[in-house]
């Protein structure tokens, strides 16, 4: 198999060890990947003058594909978020964050497989806030029916491709009728086109509650970027928190980012103690989108199985593992059932 070129973006605090941990991960799997490191954060601001060079892009562009840990943004440099402008720049419309149950994760719900699918580009996300008269601020909520059209129809298309079930569409429409109501009757239009998924229609806080109370009921989920914001998050702590939360960011053209759910945590920087589960599923979640699924299941089977023991995890899942050790026995799992697979 000819390796796939996928630009790799370490990051800054904690996301270079991370990265490492899970690239080590992804190779032992047998990834057919060649990596196109790339910088970007905090450590390239002196030289470029900027947290998200030009350089960048242009080789997220080519290869289509990148892998990244967290990035931090500088204080005082004109960017609200650099994974807001990679977003942007490259229009990756699609932010998809599965919600999954691992076994062995301390969680009062065991049987979850959610998955949230969140437009990126628009809402009060869209960044348009102005003064209006001293101690008056107007942010602009902006919902278009392309934006609407094309994040619904992603939605629909994930479920089927995926084998899925459901999608709920969730919405405020009773109060915000124009914006969320474009939103809502969006999705109203385009579901007949999908006679095979069912769809159903939640108001956004009607459907935190029903995640906290039944989260079983539910499968895929479509939303507005300020709701998905929120309650990708509210999945995430459903399932044991942002540590094991994978997400990725999708655009035309096979386009995509992948990335954990968690932020940079400077704090933590060369402490070898944060949990490396997310930013693991992400490669996960990568090695599927490039048509490497054998190789993400066998990632996958390494992180449940480690998790499930319960003896090389770190702080967070209950244990005293570090970063590279939980990472290590990750490996030593997929090694060992590529030679017990290989004996049969």
């Amino acid at each position: 198999m000819a390796k796939r070129k996928v630009t790799l973006i370490p990051g800054d605090g904690v996301g270079p060890s991370l990265v490492e941990v899970a690239v080590a991960v992804i190779e032992a799997a047998g990834a057919s990947i060649e990596w196109d490191v790339m910088q970007a954060g905090e450590a390239v601001m002196d030289k470029y003058g900027t947290p998200l060079p030009s350089e960048v892009l242009e080789n997220i562009r080519e290869n289509k594909i990148a892998y990244k840990g967290p990035i931090t943004t500088p204080v005082g440099s004109g960017f609200r978020s650099v994974n807001v402008a990679l977003r942007k720049e490259l229009e990756l419309y699609a932010c998809v964050r599965p919600a999954f149950y691992i076994e062995g994760v301390k969680s009062p719900y065991k049987d979850i497989d959610l998955v949230v699918v969140r437009e990126n580009m628009e809402d009060l996300y869209a960044g348009i806030e102005h003064m209006v008269v001293d101690g008056v601020a107007e942010s602009v909520k902006v919902i278009t029916r392309k934006g609407s059209e094309r994040i619904i129809r992603f939605a629909f298309e994930y479920v089927r491709k995926n084998g899925r079930k459901k999608l709920t569409v969730v919405h405020k429409a009773n109060i915000m009728k124009l914006t969320d109501g474009l939103f809502l009757n969006t999705a109203r239009e385009i579901a007949p086109e999908y006679p095979d998924v069912e769809f159903e229609e939640r108001i956004v806080d009607n459907m935190c509650m029903q995640l906290v109370q039944k989260p079983q009921l539910y499968d895929v989920m479509v939303m507005p970027n300020l709701y998905g914001d929120l309650i990708s998050d509210l999945c995430a702590g459903l399932i044991g928190g942002l540590g094991i939360a994978p997400s990725s960011n999708l655009g035309d053209g096979d386009l995509a980012v992948f990335e954990p759910a968690h932020g940079s945590a400077p704090k933590y920087t060369g402490l070898d103690k944060v949990n490396p589960t997310a930013q693991i599923l992400s490669g996960y979640l990568m090695l599927k989108h490039i048509g490497q699924s054998d190789v993400a299941q066998r990632v996958l089977d390494g992180v449940c199985q480690v998790i499930k023991e319960g003896k090389h995890v770190t702080y967070d899942l209950g244990g005293s593992a570090g970063t590279k050790e939980m990472g290590k026995a990750i490996i030593e799992k997929i090694e060992k059932s590529s030679a017990q697979a290989g004996r049969s």
